[in-house]
């Protein structure tokens, strides 16, 4: 799990009090960063995961830090109806959901020659499905509240297409395309849609299966700031845009990654 490590000097958003958020992905990594920023705003926060021991052990430690417990649900994004029946629960549980923050992912890697179309689906149905159709769910209550915010996690992947990651790079090139479909659809709803772009955050899994010494060593090379990039810093950002502060910013794609060369 990664900590948020919230602190003092950070900003208050004073609209995000008692604000309803719902979290796809929200267990581990970027996702329990989030969930965190937004108990520490003391937002109603909302997630599901298919990692329940690591959800619950995330709501154990925000509890130990004085926020109130987050409504948490296991779910497998890929089943497009469980996921909107969960939205519909935590709807039931919390009110109308303000803010949606799409961040379910599965980076796992390919060789390009080998992948089946099962494979390729898979990635589609964890990595772009869920976004357009978890947005599809919460439109009519950000409506009915005067607007909303959805928050789309794509992929700074999607401007240098490492490799073994086709089907991974094409889902989060199509959230980009979703993200701005809907900013214009939503938009007479006063509903905004934007994209976060994270470079390569040093969440445990990525510094046990991917981030290796060397690697991190080459992507200091690579970027302006030599300094690891944190699950917290895409927090931040989400903050500011699921916040009235970004009122009149929409169908925006927002890079968070250190500054590339």
């Amino acid at each position: 799990m990664y900590s948020y490590s919230a602190h003092s000097g950070y900003t208050r958003y004073p609209s995000l009090q008692d604000r309803s958020v719902f979290i796809t992905g929200g267990a581990t990594g970027i996702g329990a960063a989030l969930v965190e920023a937004f108990a520490a705003q003391g937002a109603k926060v909302a997630f599901v995961d298919i990692d329940e021991p690591g959800a619950q052990a995330l709501c154990e430690e925000l509890m130990a830090k004085g926020y109130v417990r987050p409504w948490f649900k296991v779910c497998d994004v890929s089943d497009i109806s469980a996921l909107q029946r969960s939205i519909v629960e935590a709807q039931q549980a919390q009110g109308d959901i303000q803010v949606l923050i799409n961040n379910a992912a599965n980076d796992q890697r390919f060789d390009t020659q080998s992948v089946t179309e099962a494979d390729w689906h898979r990635g589609l149905a964890v990595n772009l499905h869920p976004v357009f159709f978890a947005a599809q769910a919460v439109q009519p209550m950000m409506a009915a509240q005067g607007g909303g915010s959805i928050i789309n996690i794509s992929s700074i992947n999607v401007q240098f297409g490492p490799p073994r990651l086709a089907s991974y790079i094409t889902a989060k090139a199509g959230i980009l395309g979703i993200s701005k479909a809907l900013a214009t659809d939503y938009g007479p709803d006063n509903i905004r849609v934007n994209s976060i772009l994270p470079g390569w955050v040093a969440t445990p899994k990525q510094l046990e299966k991917w981030l290796s010494e060397d690697e991190e060593k080459e992507l200091m090379k690579r970027v302006c700031l030599k300094k690891r990039l944190g699950a917290h810093d895409v927090a931040n950002l989400a903050l500011f845009l699921a916040a009235d502060d970004s009122a009149m910013i929409t169908s925006q794609e927002f890079i968070v990654d250190g500054g590339r060369i």
